[in-house]
């Protein structure tokens, strides 16, 4: 059975004090879930401050990005032993505004893929199409590309460890999603995908998130189709009130 996980990606925001304030609300209302995971993305700069506060607890931690070098002179860049360091056990991979802003092709996506494969991190990694490649009917095809181009040369026994976040730009940050109906449509096509490539039993027990302005009030349709396991969420994870309710979907 696949365990739902349920992530915050924090993305360019709060300040380690307001991180600080936000695990520490989401603490006091997680409760004790034995059939979801829970997962927060803060921003580099907090996740030293909010482990100590994570360590033993029911919600995990991971990372925005990842640089697929261990060590060297790359400014700026955070390596999968540093972040193993500190105590995430997860890391996005591949998102959408780091394709957009930083130029992470699928191959950029595949090599930090396999960095935090080798380093223990578990990888989640993000595909999508634009609202101009739907329009144009080639979402799938995209979507599809995306996922051969990143999962390449990916064994089997490695899918274990990685989550496929299904994120259509166009429903990102804009308050726009898609349907229910059309999320499971491609979330299923994924699946196929999987299925070609590692055969039906891995592909069965590899999780799909769906992310695009999950919010409260769509979750539970979201999450009530049979491909969709567990959510990736940008904007309402940002706040305590939400992210719980999103994390106690119905």
């Amino acid at each position: 059975m696949r365990v739902p996980l349920l992530a915050g990606n924090w993305k360019m925001h709060k300040t380690v004090s307001e991180a600080v304030d936000l695990v520490k609300a989401l603490l006091d209302g997680v409760g004790a879930p034995t059939d979801r995971e829970v997962l927060v993305c803060p921003p580099y700069t907090a996740l030293l401050a909010v482990q100590p506060l994570l360590e033993g607890k029911p919600i995990g931690l991971g990372a925005q990005d990842v640089f697929h070098e261990v060590q060297g002179a790359y400014t700026g860049a955070i390596s999968p032993v540093m972040l193993r360091d500190i105590g995430c056990t997860y890391v996005i991979v591949g998102h959408s505004e780091r394709r957009q802003y930083f130029g992470d092709d699928d191959a950029a996506v595949n090599r930090k893929l396999h960095s935090a494969l080798a380093h223990g991190l578990r990888p989640i990694m993000c595909v999508g199409e634009s609202k101009p490649q739907r329009d144009a009917g080639e979402a799938e095809s995209v979507v599809v590309s995306q996922i051969h181009g990143g999962l390449a040369e990916v064994t089997a026994a490695q899918m274990n460890d990685v989550v496929i976040a299904y994120e259509p730009i166009w429903a990102i940050g804009t308050g726009d999603t898609a349907t229910p109906d059309d999320a499971q449509a491609m979330h299923a096509a994924i699946r196929n995908v999987l299925t070609e490539l590692f055969g039906d039993t891995v592909s069965s027990q590899v999780r799909i998130q769906y992310g695009g302005s999950v919010k409260p009030d769509n979750v539970d349709d979201l999450m009530a189709q049979p491909d969709i396991d567990g959510a990736l969420v940008g904007g309402a994870s940002l706040k305590a009130e939400q992210f719980l309710r999103i994390v106690h979907f119905q």
